[in-house]
């Protein structure tokens, strides 16, 4: 029998060798220099790799520097997307070197869609909640609306987001509504030519957490991704989100951090 910790490292590799570097950026503009890609969403930009073996310290510097400086002669902030596992073990003190600032670590969890969608069977539904899928983008502005409110800040900039996803034809995009609101919204965007399915969102108002709705939004996503062939499914999770999904049946694989540049 195949143990925890073994399972764990076949989806770590798994992870490493479909979805990093170019697996993260098939439907978004990209431009290359040399292990990183350099991806360009409309919010920032986003630095994507692989893996750095075979530099030598002074030319990872060199090399978080021209993403720095790239991005910030668009004037725009960039992400690099630290993995827990990346070499070298110094990488934050070079990114925060070069003007890099972390936001909240988050957990890699992979699970088998087949696992929890069969775990989750029965759950897709919430009282007094409808779970829709939706392709409207009048409900993409309201889904940004209620972020806003559970974040406390302007997240209008996921209107078109949302937009870009349903027009890449690689995302569903689920809405929850009570009495014509919307409380919860949550999207799974499929890895072309890989084995995974991103799932993405899951915010829920204050006043409506605690009653399966995140769970339901889960069971739609994994029952899909079952439906569509893709086997793993990959969420970044909070520290909220992570106990949660670990309690299906989701495995800790390795943690990110985004490391963020905002040019003055």
């Amino acid at each position: 029998m195949t143990s925890t910790n073994e399972q764990a490292a076949a989806l770590l590799a798994a992870y490493d060798d479909q979805l990093r570097g170019a697996g993260e950026s098939a439907d978004v503009p990209t431009s290359q220099d040399g292990p990183v890609i350099r991806v360009e969403y409309p919010s920032r930009g986003f630095a994507s790799y692989r893996s750095l073996e075979g530099l030598d310290g002074a030319e990872v510097d060199a090399l978080i520097a021209r993403q720095r400086d790239y991005f910030a002669a668009k004037g725009k902030a960039v992400e690099w997307k630290l993995r827990g596992h990346d070499l070298p073990a110094d990488l934050p003190d070079r990114l925060r070197a070069a003007g890099f600032e972390p936001e909240d670590e988050e957990t890699v969890l992979i699970a088998e869609s087949a696992a929890i969608a069969e775990r989750l069977r029965g759950r897709e539904s919430v009282d007094g909640v409808t779970v829709r899928l939706t392709t409207d983008e009048g409900d993409f502005a309201r889904i940004a609306a209620m972020e806003s409110t559970v974040w406390g800040e302007d997240w209008s900039w996921l209107t078109d987001e949302l937009v870009r996803h349903k027009a890449s034809g690689l995302t569903d995009i689920f809405v929850a509504e009570a009495a014509g609101q919307v409380v919860s919204a949550a999207w799974a965007v499929y890895k072309k030519g890989t084995d995974f399915t991103g799932l993405w969102g899951g915010s829920t108002l204050p006043e409506w957490r605690g009653k399966g709705i995140y769970k339901a939004l889960v069971a739609v996503r994994a029952a899909r991704a079952v439906e569509l062939g893709y086997k793993y499914l990959q969420v970044d999770a909070s520290a909220d989100s992570s106990p949660i999904l670990q309690r299906l049946g989701f495995l800790p694989v390795t943690t990110t951090t985004p490391w963020v540049h905002t040019p003055a």
